[in-house]
């Protein structure tokens, strides 16, 4: 990603007087460095239109994504029209009059205030918004700001162009994870390519045996077996493998796999261990059950935190208690453990109740440690967002065997909700069942993120005793 830092002013000597452009230069060059985010500054201070598109080609033939236009002193209508007019993301930045008494030195905070409500006037900023910020280049609060800002934007831009493997299609009776990859194109610039689940097993039947028992042998260094087949082992190692073959072979960023119920058949198992091996190993995200919505947030999560998140279901809320099982019988990262770490079990509901009972097809059994966490998903063809914060809240029992954890102290947008609320929200939005839960709060971020790619977010509902249309529009 890269950054344009355009300098703008009437004609004056007070900028540089009080050192307004080495001081911006210095900070935002320091920010960049850390964000890895490239940067470049334009050599020209423009004062009209026409000097403000020659810095604009400038920014265009550099690859510039996002614009930083700094008010060092007054800045004319004219260039900050021009730049709200121009394709580009961007944001304004004044800093404050460096005295407070006398002749007024840049007046520049009214000249941000004008700027932006130019934008208003020649820019739809609910579709293509613009940030302002306001503070001295070394203060913490700006730079937090301009930081979420290059996060935000960083996570944007590493859709556009990521590519998406699908294999097996959608697991069947899921409608609601169905999506338009004609629309996921259009808005985030995301590609899908879909593969036969035959590809996968035949990539699993061809590979070598010693290739395969050093595999186990590092999934068994990282988690205790308990009870697994060496067999079922090695076949989910195989799926591990074949999977990896596949994303580095299509330039997968992330995988959407059908896990289910065709691998049962052939060759006989469930990949859930597998998709936890390649998310703890290779920080490959794999979503279940053909979810491409779900590997999105989970590429979104990974860009923000550098980490795959848990994709999980809601599946148990305990109104009395205020609290909610977050849970998923497949894949799932191992980082997140509690003290007790975590281990390789046989999948717990196939072949349940049968005679031969649940022994094959290995999953991974963890609990979440306690903790802050953020919990959200893409909907809606990524036309919107759902996100919350809460708190893992270990309690006895733990909750139904796979990746779980028990959740408290929610809010929702930044308002606090209780759990009922929690559940009329997602019943109103008719949310996908599949959400993606991640350590620490990022609501900030992924906020400023949605408003970038104009996403609708979706806030908190309240809980009713009767039906209330409106909570559907």
């Amino acid at each position: 990603m890269k950054l344009g830092l355009i300098r703008a002013s009437l004609p004056s000597y007070f900028p540089e007087k009080h050192g307004v452009w080495d001081a911006a230069e210095a900070a935002l060059g320091s920010l960049c460095d850390a964000e890895d985010v490239a940067l470049y500054v334009h050599a020209d201070i423009p004062m009209d239109a026409r000097q403000t598109e020659t810095a604009l080609a400038a920014c265009r033939a550099q690859g510039v994504d996002f614009i930083l236009l700094l008010h060092g002193g007054f800045t004319m209508g004219d260039v900050a029209r021009t730049v709200a007019a121009s394709e580009f993301r961007f944001g304004f930045w004044s800093v404050p009059e460096p005295v407070r008494i006398g002749d007024v030195q840049l007046n520049n905070f009214v000249s941000l205030n004008m700027s932006m409500s130019i934008a208003r006037q020649v820019r739809d900023l609910s579709k293509h918004p613009a940030q302002w910020y306001h503070g001295a280049p070394e203060s913490t609060d700006l730079q937090n700001k301009l930081r979420c800002t290059l996060r935000a934007l960083k996570a944007a831009k590493s859709l556009n162009g990521a590519r998406i493997g699908v294999i097996g299609g959608l697991a069947m009776t899921f409608y609601n994870m169905e999506v338009s990859t004609s629309e996921l194109r259009a808005r985030l610039g995301l590609e899908v390519a879909h593969h036969d689940m035959h590809e996968l097993t035949g990539r699993m039947a061809a590979l070598d045996a010693d290739l395969v028992a050093a595999e186990v042998t590092r999934m068994a260094s990282a988690a205790e077996v308990s009870g697994v087949s060496d067999d079922q082992m090695a076949l989910t190692a195989r799926a591990a493998l074949a999977l990896l073959d596949i994303a580095k072979a299509g330039e997968y960023a992330a995988l959407a796999v059908s896990d289910w119920p065709a691998l049962q058949d052939d060759p006989g198992m469930h990949p859930g261990a597998a998709f936890t091996w390649l998310e703890e190993r290779h920080n490959l995200p794999i979503a279940s059950e053909g979810d491409v919505l779900g590997a999105v947030t989970q590429l979104i999560a990974t860009s923000l935190t550098g980490r795959v998140g848990y994709l999980l279901d809601m599946t148990e809320p305990d109104l009395e208690a205020g609290q909610l099982l977050m849970w998923h019988g497949g894949g799932g990262p191992l980082y997140l453990a509690d003290q007790k770490g975590a281990k390789w079990i046989n999948h717990p509901m196939i072949g349940r109740g049968t005679e031969a009972g649940p022994i094959y097809g290995a999953i991974s059994d963890l609990v979440f440690r306690d903790g802050p966490v953020t919990v959200f998903r893409v909907a809606r063809n990524a036309g919107a967002f759902f996100g919350m914060t809460a708190r893992v809240s270990g309690r006895n029992p733990s909750g139904f065997t796979g990746c779980r954890g028990w959740l408290e102290d929610f809010e929702i947008d930044g308002q606090r909700a209780d759990l009922e609320e929690v559940v009329a929200s997602i019943m109103a939005h008719g949310l996908e069942h599949h959400f993606v839960l991640v350590p620490g709060d990022i609501a900030g971020v992924l906020t400023e993120f949605t408003s970038w790619t104009a996403m609708d977010i979706l806030g908190r509902v309240p809980m009713r005793g009767h039906l209330d249309r409106r909570d559907f529009t």
